[in-house]
């Protein structure tokens, strides 16, 4: 059955709307000429141009022409001039420093070594300045906080770190806090609290992720009712637990205690600080090498916080580790692709295809490319963007996103950097009856994932950490090599460059006057440039211009008007 034709909404209204209309456009143009006179504009008047009854227009327009085509050859005349000034300035500059750079040449060599040491010392960024600082924190404190991720608690653990601290003597004492406990399913977490505690005392903690800075929570408690955020996510739990063991601890010695924080990026060691201080006092962030420099928090009159940088993975380990422990984010696209693939190779695939919720995958590209295309990430054509969803999923492993949990080893075994008498002599001073009963208190208080939803991860191990300076400085002595080659490189080559630019600046006079000539005679000469030898090329261009450039002078402009 046809349907019937809509009617168009009709335009006719009443009299009195059509006229209120036309009134308030009278008055709003009104209001725009107002506006106008007040700022004084007006509008430019057009060019007439010269009327077509005037004697002498032709020669008119032919005498603006002309003038037009002076102006834009002193205007060329002048940038020549310029380009020619500096061309020459340069030259200079290059000669004196080519006569210092012979002169003294030691010196020269020497400054610029002490410069790249003074660059590499400067550079927070850098793996020499995570080491040192990283030192520091370790001969500050009396007890080290080592933070594990519960996902990967022995991937978090490092045997070098552990061994300085435990041959430093001094009565140091090392912890170690079991992170992110509301991301791995309830019964693994009890099963790896019960493993680690036979070696070091564990603490079960999970940090607070939605603190405030301290200038809005001030501005927050000035308020009558202040409201509080009781959200999950607000909540920290094990803060209780962890400040309990301290301030025993602050007893025993009788004194105020400083107390380091450790550990591999991204396991939440500034965030720990800030859940036991309550107040956002460190920065955090999910991009990894956050925290650049120690820093230190007051917690009470007795406990010292001191945050550090995170522990640099060494390249001997295994692609799993190098892409979940690295301080830096990788950005090299092969790298990525590595990575990615690592941590594929650890997990279910049925697993993974469920929490993405992409189909089958046949390997890491592929599995990439759907993610891509699963999350809109596509570049220009439709192309998926292979590179952004690699990082995507190294965020995601990397932060408190995804949960996925590590199996126990099958038997428990004392680690080879340790010793019974080293274990006893960290677990004495310590009420671990008690520490094992408000474990049991936070385990109770956190809501968990289901079992079946979490990831199932094949750990790599311990993982290896580089502390000292020594094993670092081979890069750094070939960067520095890599400078002063370079350095002197320019020197050399600065007579050169200024040469050949005041080469490229005449050929450009040239091209520029060449552009003024007449385009069947220019084809009629590349013919036969062509057939003449290179060497008498530059030659026979030179002249032609000239020529070109005489018969424009004595060009008639009569024959445009004819």
């Amino acid at each position: 059955m046809r349907r019937p034709k809509l009617k168009k909404a009709s335009k006719r209204m009443t009299c009195h709307k059509r006229y209120k209309i036309q009134k308030k456009v009278r008055e709003h143009s009104r209001k725009l000429r107002k506006e106008a006179k007040k700022r004084g504009h007006k509008k430019p008047k057009k060019d007439p141009g010269i009327p077509n009854a005037a004697p002498f227009k032709e020669e008119v327009l032919r005498e603006a022409e002309q003038r037009k085509q002076r102006l834009e050859e002193l205007k060329q005349k002048q940038k020549l001039a310029r380009q020619k000034d500096l061309e020459k300035k340069r030259k200079l500059q290059a000669k004196k420093n080519a006569t210092k750079a012979n002169k003294h040449p030691e010196e020269k060599e020497s400054t610029i070594k002490l410069k790249a040491k003074s660059n590499t010392l400067l550079d927070k960024n850098s793996k020499k300045s995570f080491c040192k600082e990283l030192k520091k924190v370790i001969e500050a404190s009396d007890i080290v906080l080592q933070v594990l991720d519960a996902r990967d608690p022995l991937g978090c653990r490092c045997s070098q770190v552990e061994q300085i601290i435990t041959q430093s003597g001094g009565n140091k004492k090392l912890l170690l806090v079991l992170n992110k406990i509301d991301l791995v399913p309830r019964e693994n977490l009890e099963k790896w609290l019960h493993y680690l505690k036979n070696e070091f005392p564990t603490v079960a903690f999970k940090s607070s992720m939605q603190l405030k800075d301290r200038s809005v929570q001030e501005k927050k408690l000035t308020k009558k009712r202040a409201h509080i955020d009781l959200s999950r996510g607000s909540m920290c739990f094990g803060s209780e637990c962890l400040l309990k063991l301290l301030r025993e601890d602050c007893k025993t010695q009788d004194k105020a205690i400083q107390v380091g924080v450790i550990g591999f990026p991204n396991v939440g060691k500034s965030s720990i600080i800030n859940s036991l201080k309550e107040v956002r006092v460190c920065n955090v962030g999910p991009v990894r090498g956050v925290t650049k420099c120690m820093q230190t928090v007051h917690i009470d009159k007795q406990i010292k916080m001191i945050d550090s940088p995170s522990i640099i993975a060494a390249t001997s380990n295994s692609a799993l580790a190098l892409a979940l422990r690295t301080t830096t984010d990788i950005e090299e696209s092969g790298k990525l692709l590595d990575a990615v693939n690592a941590i594929l190779k650890h997990c279910s695939k049925q697993q993974m295809m469920l929490y993405y919720n992409i189909p089958d995958f046949r390997n890491s590209v592929e599995f990439l490319t759907l993610l891509a295309q699963k999350r809109g990430m596509l570049k220009k054509g439709g192309v998926p963007d292979t590179e952004s969803a690699a990082k995507l999923l190294l965020y995601d492993w990397t932060g408190a996103k995804v949960s996925y949990h590590s199996l126990l080893p099958s038997s428990w075994s004392l680690s080879p950097h340790l010793t019974k008498e080293v274990v006893a002599e960290m677990q004495q001073g310590f009420n671990l009856e008690e520490l094992a009963k408000d474990n049991m208190n936070t385990i109770k208080a956190v809501k968990y994932p289901n079992l079946a939803s979490s990831i199932i991860f094949q750990s790599s191990g311990l993982t290896n950490g580089t502390i000292e300076e020594n094993e670092l400085t081979e890069g750094t002595s070939e960067l520095e090599n890599m400078e002063t080659s370079e350095e002197g490189e320019d020197l050399t080559e600065d007579d050169q460059d200024s040469d050949e630019e005041e080469e490229a600046v005449e050929e450009e006079s040239d091209v520029q006057t060449s552009s003024k000539t007449n385009p069947a005679k220019l084809s009629v000469e590349d013919g036969s440039l062509e057939k003449q030898p290179a060497g008498e090329q530059s030659r026979t261009l030179s002249f032609n211009l000239d020529e070109t450039t005489d018969q424009d002078d004595a060009y008639d402009f009569n024959t445009d008007y004819v």
